[in-house]
């Protein structure tokens, strides 16, 4: 998948709303070790974000060049190294915060970024991958971040996202129009049919049964 010009703002009401008063409580909740990630990941859906991660990304050079779309404030990045792995890239689309993950993780290489026209050329990625980013992408936006996401992968597409049959919007924390969820994996199918699913898992929420995620990961055919 080649870039293409697109039209119109990338401004969407969903970024505004993660730049202004919410989103600082938001990352403030959000900072954690990964021995604290795990035990939250545990106890939420019965395994830790260690052992799945493992399991989906064992396929991967430890040296693969890897972006995260959507850092927030680099759990995940985190995670990876402490898994080995060492070519790390994010882009977060709040320009504080990606800069307070410079900050924080000075061995990656993290710029402020959209998710809707990432800031890399073509194939620069061995994978790129999101973490419950996706959810907070409108329905009408989501294409074109799904294109975007692998234009720039000339590898690998991993995922972790909220799983629904349908689109389903939901409440967060009693605010609209922010968060969704979807069969994210058949709608990457869609919007990209050179992705072929290596690896697919669904994690029952245990505090909520109408609630389950899913870990997925494709692979890109390359253009011959």
């Amino acid at each position: 998948m080649k870039r293409t010009s697109v039209s119109g703002s990338t401004e969407t009401a969903q970024k505004k709303f993660w730049s202004g008063p919410f989103a600082k409580g938001y990352v403030n909740r959000n900072f954690c070790s990964v021995r604290q990630l795990d035990a939250a990941s545990k106890k939420l859906l019965g395994t830790t974000r260690t052992r799945m991660n493992k399991e989906f990304l064992r396929s991967i050079p430890k040296d693969a060049r890897i972006l995260e779309v959507g850092t927030n404030v680099g759990n995940q990045l985190l995670h990876l190294r402490t898994l080995g792995f060492t070519d790390l890239y994010g882009i977060e689309f709040n320009p504080s915060i990606a800069a307070a993950v410079r900050e924080r993780l000075p061995w990656a290489n993290v710029i402020a970024g959209d998710a809707l026209d990432i800031p890399f050329k073509d194939a620069f990625f061995d994978c790129v991958f999101t973490t419950h980013v996706l959810i907070h992408i409108a329905p009408k936006n989501i294409r074109r971040a799904l294109g975007e996401i692998c234009r720039v992968s000339n590898g690998y597409v991993w995922g972790f996202e909220y799983f629904d049959e349908k689109y389903t919007e939901i409440s967060y924390r009693g605010h609209s129009n922010v968060l969704w969820k979807t069969d994210f994996p058949a709608l990457y199918k869609k919007v990209c049919p050179e992705l072929r699913l290596i690896k697919q898992r669904f994690y029952p929420n245990t505090k909520d049964p109408s609630q389950r995620d899913v870990m997925f990961l494709f692979r890109k055919n390359r253009a011959r």
